[in-house]
């Protein structure tokens, strides 16, 4: 199962969303929320060039935000071992 670190601030429905899609489709993840750490969102923009929430990291690539995310669930890619479809 491939490590999934979803970046999320306090009151992002965005946030909201590509949570509970993962939760639904079984994919563990880490929620890191920066809302209390500016420095963080500066280190995000950095290396993303997004300003941005949700931003998502599978086994330490970004990978982009929810349309992205649902792209990888849709083709497959973070389908747990024997999990479902």
């Amino acid at each position: 199962m491939p490590t999934v670190q979803v970046y999320t601030t306090k009151y992002c429905g965005y946030c909201v969303r590509v949570k509970r899609l993962l939760e639904q489709e079984g994919v563990p993840y880490e929620e890191i929320d920066i809302s209390e750490t500016p420095e963080v969102r500066d280190e995000l923009l950095e290396k993303t060039g997004e300003w941005t929430v949700p931003q998502i990291f599978v086994d330490g690539k970004y990978i982009g935000q929810d349309d992205e995310l649902w792209d990888l669930i849709r083709s497959g890619g973070l389908r747990p071992a024997g999990g479902r479809k």
